[in-house]
């Protein structure tokens, strides 16, 4: 199967070195972009093909992956639509705010649609992807979206009305966290640590609490209890970040942030 990507901007061009990373033959994979810059860097790295029109992608790809900003969607699908019509592709859209039935009267046919979202870890190979789909979607075209995906981290079949809460949970929670370790490693800085070096530091044990967390099975309460001795340095500082509302602030960014995610979908 033959993968296109309208669109090579950082999402896309991590998702195909992940792709090819991943043992994705190079040559099943189409790219078009206006920039043409981006493309033949892509082709440089990653040995994909470029194409030189969009309409060209759409003849040439069995999967289309729409990878362009969503404030552009209108003016790029619009004068594909009769190749689409006729190839009948399967379409996967990443365009954040973008619903399956938007995506759908932008391309005027039904096509088999899947709507993803990935977030900014992909660059690292450990995104987490949500998808849902119309239903035209096939179990195979199910397996094709894994295909693609699974290649910069792990993919979960959400319903479209829960997208909003995962676009917290996934791509608003990298900010979050990002502003936890910070925190942290100023308080290595403050201890006479350096600060490249109490990042890292703190970046590793965030990393490995997580691999904790997934391979171990236990709930987070039961492995907060296993690091907490009785009268311990741990349990001093647990019980402090409760004290200072850690937990309520946490659930205030994230009501933020959906209630906002709301209002953007309005618009």
């Amino acid at each position: 199967m033959k993968i296109g990507f309208l669109g090579g901007g950082n999402m896309a061009g991590a998702i195909i070195r992940g792709m090819v990373q991943g043992g994705l033959k190079a040559s099943s994979i189409l790219c078009y972009d206006i920039d043409v810059q981006k493309t033949f860097a892509l082709r440089e790295e990653c040995g994909i093909t470029v194409c030189q029109t969009a309409e060209q992608l759409c003849e040439e790809a069995q999967a289309l992956v729409l990878a362009v900003k969503p404030q552009v969607f209108e003016a790029v699908l619009s004068p594909l639509r009769a190749v689409l019509s006729v190839q009948r592709p399967l379409v996967i859209s990443i365009a954040a705010g973008k619903t399956i039935d938007s995506v759908e009267s932008l391309i005027g046919t039904r096509l088999p649609l899947v709507r993803v979202m990935p977030n900014i870890a992909a660059k690292v190979g450990e995104a987490v992807t949500a998808y849902c789909s119309n239903e035209l979607v096939t179990q195979r075209h199910v397996e094709t979206v894994y295909t693609i995906f699974e290649s910069v981290g792990t993919v979960v079949p959400l319903q479209e009305s829960q997208f909003g809460i995962f676009s917290v949970l996934a791509s608003c929670s990298p900010a979050y966290t990002l502003l936890y370790m910070n925190a942290l490693a100023t308080a290595g800085v403050r201890g006479g640590i350096p600060k490249d070096t109490a990042l890292q530091i703190v970046a590793q044990s965030v990393l490995g609490t997580a691999k904790l967390l997934l391979e171990s099975g236990e709930h987070p309460a039961a492995l907060i209890d296993s690091v907490c001795s009785p009268g311990g340095t741990t349990i001093e500082g647990v019980c402090a970040l409760k004290e200072a509302g850690l937990e309520d602030a946490v659930l205030k960014a994230a009501a933020a942030s959906l209630e906002k995610d709301k209002k953007l979908q309005n618009t």
